[in-house]
Formats: C-alpha cells, structure tokens, sequence
C-alpha cells in the first residue's frame, strides 16, 4: 500500500479552486492537472508500506497531540522558479501550527520505522494544481515541499501563457478552514491518474 498523511480541504475550498482552474487550464498547452477531488494538503508522504506496517502507522499517528489549525487559501506560484515553471500551485497561509503537526506525524512515524524528512524544516504548504507535461502522462507525486531545481531545468514557456493571463488578474482567494482532524491516505495509481482513499481518521483539539 502506497501511503501518506494529510488534511483534507473543505467542499467550498474545493469548489472555489474547481471554478479558478476551468477557467485557467486552456491557457496551459500540456500540462498534467490534478482533480479537484484529489486535492490535499500533504503533511507527510509515507510510500509504500504492508497493512502490518499500516496498522502500527495508524496507532502511532493517533498518539499525535496538536490544536486544530486555521488555514487560507490564497494565491499561486511556480516551482521550482517561475522562469523555469514546472508545477503551478495554489498559495496556503497559515501559521507556525501546521509546520509544528507535520513535524510531530514525522517524529511519531519514525518511532514505527518510518523514514524521516530529509530537511525537516523546509516544509512547504501548497496545493499542487498542474504539472508540466503530457495530459497523457500520469505520476503519483505527493510531496510535501516545494520541487528543487534538477539536472535539466531552464528557463522555459511551459506556462508563459498562464502567467499573462494571471499577471493581469487580482490574486485569487479561495478562502478559508479550520482543519480539525487529519488523515492517512491510501494512493493508487489508476489510468488517468492517481486515486486517493481515507484509510484512517485522527482528530485535532478544539482551538484554545
């Protein structure tokens, strides 16, 4: 099983980013873009794991002790820079809290075996909204910093076209939630792209 641990966004987050990017994809020539159902905020990608290793996962994410945690959704960019665009992403804001719960879900997992981030601070909260490349071309790609520059990026059009249509555009809010429970996520790659289930449900505190 293919795994990792994330929020999920509420029904009208969804809808907003849903709207925003039907009016934006055909300015993208190709371009792998996510659907809005998929879309989460990535707090830990684990990979693959058996449903022994599962379920001892499960019991040590329920042993995580955090507040629940308001987020906004606002803005987008490009990674790895937007001269050399290959994901286009939609901005989250939120305070010191989301860090602090991905960086508790990385200690509790590695007490089961689960490998650490290898830079821990460097989490970066997006939403992945497109990826550069064939519509054809499918890709499990849950991540939760932000692509670093690799052997073979350049300054590029991929997403030129996008860019003056956004750079004459207020920025775009897609409002905000307070998460109060996370998941782990089971992933499957499917023809046409990846498909992502709850295989377990952990609650957050009520804000203080």
């Amino acid at each position: 099983m293919r795994i990792f641990v994330a929020l999920d966004l509420t029904p009208e987050i969804r809808e907003r980013l849903e709207r925003f990017v039907d009016g934006v994809e055909n300015f993208v020539a190709e371009a792998r873009w996510v659907r809005p159902e998929s879309l989460h905020v990535t707090l830990k990608f684990i990979g693959e794991k058996n449903p022994e290793s599962v379920e001892k996962i499960k019991q040590a994410l329920s042993s995580v002790r955090a507040n629940a945690i308001a987020l906004n959704f606002r803005g987008y960019g490009f990674f790895p820079t937007p001269k050399a665009p290959r994901v286009f992403w939609a901005g989250i804001e939120a305070g010191p809290e989301l860090a602090a719960l991905a960086k508790q879900i990385d200690e509790a997992t590695a007490a089961v075996d689960v490998s650490r981030e290898d830079h821990p601070y460097s989490y970066s909260p997006h939403l992945t909204l497109a990826r550069a490349g064939s519509r054809g071309s499918a890709k499990n790609t849950v991540s939760t910093g932000a692509p670093r520059w690799q052997k073979g990026d350049s300054p590029n059009q991929r997403f030129a076209k996008l860019q003056e249509k956004l750079g004459s555009l207020p920025a775009p809010e897609f409002g905000t939630m307070t998460a109060r429970e996370f998941f782990l996520y089971e992933s499957q790659l499917l023809r046409g792209g990846s498909r992502y289930t709850k295989i377990g449900q952990f609650a957050l505190k009520p804000q203080e």
